[in-house]
């Protein structure tokens, strides 16, 4: 069938997708580690490049990659593993073909295309990275960090307000906090008959709960006024939870906006409780520093 100038345009576009994601998934083998994700990475290089080829008998041109996409996910892949990146660019070709649904259709190729996907996610769903094997240390680490941190700097904030002695004092909570939490995810992951994973466990829940200490410890260590430290601190503790929950939504596919309203409702709540206590420590005790 004839295919008017607008629509080729759009097949045109999706067969440079296809050409794209064929190079980044074939990169992203040859950086993957284990046999294992290696195969299954070449093998759905493969069948983008065969969906590249299947366009281009509607189209009858070859098109090349966008170069910059394929260093993007690259990128990605490096900083926050290949899960992420390769769930963040099929989100993005899925929402693609949702707006050539109609053109599918009218070719009488969308059930084709339709198998080929879910064949592709079966093939993703094969995929293991070891980070996401220990997402429950890191979340543990993660929620504590940032309720039990955020509602101390908030009661240490009134109760001491001195920027250095907020910043030495949550210091020391924090560390020893994080060791504390490490050792706990050890025994309890080891206790759970999972020896060989509870040293890793516990090196996620606690390296995660020392780099969210840092950030939130971060703006007493650059501002005089403490309401401002508190003000930052409060802020960065939301866009690590914003960020957090968007690196979660995308990897393990599920709501951001719950998670995101519910952690950082958790984070807020706890600040606002522990401010009001600081408040009333250093009003009724007494207690002048």
């Amino acid at each position: 069938m004839d295919i008017a100038q607008p629509q080729l345009d759009k097949l045109l576009r999706f067969q440079r997708n296809e050409i794209t994601e064929h190079h980044i998934y074939a990169r992203l083998a040859r950086l993957a580690k284990g046999d294992a994700n290696r195969r299954v990475l070449e093998k759905i290089a493969k069948d983008e490049m065969r969906h590249y080829h299947e366009w281009k008998l509607h189209t009858g041109r070859d098109v090349a990659p966008q170069r910059l996409s394929v260093l993007k996910y690259t990128l990605i892949s490096r900083l926050l593993g290949f899960t992420f990146a390769i769930k963040l660019m099929e989100a993005g070709e899925e929402a693609a073909q949702e707006s050539y649904r109609h053109l599918l259709e009218e070719l009488q190729i969308a059930h084709i295309i339709d198998d080929e996907n879910d064949h592709e996610q079966e093939l993703i769903g094969m995929l293991d990275e070891e980070r996401l094997r220990y997402v429950g240390s890191i979340v543990l680490g993660l929620n504590d960090a940032l309720v039990e941190l955020t509602g101390a700097l908030a009661g240490l904030t009134f109760a001491l307000q001195n920027t250095g002695l907020i910043a030495l004092t949550g210091t020391i909570t924090g560390l020893a906090a994080a060791l504390s939490m490490g050792v706990s995810e050890y025994l309890s992951t080891k206790s759970e008959g999972n020896g060989q994973d509870a040293f890793k466990a516990s090196i996620y829940t606690g390296s995660t709960y020392v780099m969210t200490v840092a950030l939130l410890i971060l703006p007493y260590l650059l501002f005089s006024s403490f309401y401002l430290c508190l003000a930052v601190t409060l802020a960065i503790a939301l866009m690590i939870v914003a960020a957090f929950n968007y690196y979660i939504s995308v990897v393990q596919e599920v709501s951001f906006r719950k998670r995101f309203l519910e952690m950082a409702g958790l984070s807020l709540g706890v600040s606002a409780i522990s401010f009001l206590i600081g408040i009333a420590l250093r009003r009724f005790a007494g207690i002048e520093l």
